[in-house]
């Protein structure tokens, strides 16, 4: 049986276009996945890029509005960027008027950016492990931060979004600040007791997000709390991340068991040729990130020139790992993901340079998939 999809949207920017644009597409993705049957629709949050998903929370409160039964939520709040109070109050200020539909993700972004910046990084190459294909899944050599080539906007950006000298908290306990403050059992350091309103007793669902087997798997497995492992981010080490949440597992009250969530990068056409056109500038996206420019506009396939070999080396385990091609062979390779990983849901996302291109890979998947329509009101 075919397990649930779900959507992840970065709000990308194409070339020429706007951000005002590539949030009113990201809207209108949004109404139409609720009436394909899409489970969810999560935003990612990313700053001084090109993508208009900054302002994560603002975006699904939009959506939330937009929508009327898919669940709307973050992938992720960049935890040491945001106090766990903004973050709850935010949060719980939606589900005042959308309750029991918002996901609050939680990830470790931050803490990764300064550890990049504090290290100085020269770069460092990958592991030798060989890519692998593990039941119809291909496995790549893990891509290591310190082959991004310039990390000075990285440090720039980091410092940027925080107050000067301030600092940010530990991942561990800035999470359990969070379920605190949701619980409306949180105290501070004096032992006074501080309610967040609107927050505390919110019908949000807490998740954790991860791109290893470190803190946030094995933290989501301690709390009995689900999981989203990003094949589509780190591909090289998705089995190990999934392996960590499960081994550290411990049954929860809503979660007797794990509850685990793989991302996947998709663009779905009516034929392969289509697709793989479609696909062709995902490459040069890629770079834009790990050159350290961060994510540039998304170009058009019809005029962007080929990556050179040097380029391709850099974004390789990522375009390997893209599934492309017809609604059938994307299908079946996700259902190969599924089988390997064991997860309950799969979480897709899906750019190309025209909306109306994006649209129609959802709109494919979806039906291939099984997913059930929902008629819109």
């Amino acid at each position: 049986m075919s397990v649930p999809l779900s959507i992840l949207d970065l709000s990308p920017i194409s070339a020429g276009s706007t951000p005002q644009q590539a949030i009113r597409n990201s809207v209108d993705l949004a109404r139409q996945a609720e009436t394909w049957g899409y489970r969810r629709y999560w935003l990612a949050e990313h700053h001084f890029v090109r993508v208009a998903s900054s302002a994560t929370t603002t975006l699904i409160g939009l959506i939330a509005a937009a929508t009327r039964t898919i669940r709307v939520g973050s992938a992720a709040v960049q935890l040491g960027q945001h106090t766990s109070a903004s973050v709850v109050e935010a949060f719980g200020t939606i589900d005042a008027l959308y309750p029991g539909r918002l996901d609050l993700g939680l990830g470790r972004s931050a803490h990764r950016l300064a550890q990049v910046r504090s290290a100085g990084v020269p770069p460092v190459p990958a592991p030798a492990r060989p890519t692998e294909v593990r039941d119809g899944v291909v496995i790549p050599p893990p891509f290591s931060p310190g082959q991004v080539l310039d990390t000075s906007r990285l440090a720039a950006s980091h410092e940027a979004l925080l107050l000067p000298g301030a600092q940010s908290l530990d991942y561990t306990e800035q999470v359990e600040q969070i379920r605190a403050l949701l619980a409306g059992t949180y105290r501070g350091s004096d032992g006074i007791a501080l309610q967040a309103v609107p927050g505390a007793g919110a019908q949000v669902e807490l998740w954790l997000f991860g791109s290893s087997g470190g803190e946030s798997a094995r933290l989501a497995g301690r709390l009995g709390l689900p999981f989203a492992a990003n094949y589509h981010v780190s591909p090289g080490t998705i089995l190990e991340t999934v392996a960590a949440y499960r081994e550290s597992f411990r049954p929860s009250e809503r979660y007797p068991r794990p509850y685990l969530v793989v991302s996947a990068d998709v663009v779905v056409a009516e034929d392969e040729a289509r697709a793989r056109h479609l696909a062709s500038t995902y490459g040069h996206w890629v770079y834009s990130i790990r050159s350290g420019a961060g994510a540039a506009d998304y170009l058009d396939p019809d005029t962007a020139p080929p990556l050179t070999e040097h380029q391709l080396r850099l974004v390789r385990d990522r375009t390997t790992t893209q599934f492309v091609g017809t609604a059938a062979s994307v299908a079946e390779r996700l259902t190969a993901l599924r089988q390997l990983t064991g997860a309950d849901e799969l979480v897709i996302t899906s750019v190309t340079y025209d909306h109306h291109d994006r649209l129609n890979s959802h709109r494919l998947l979806a039906q291939e998939w099984g997913l059930q329509r929902v008629r819109a009101a």
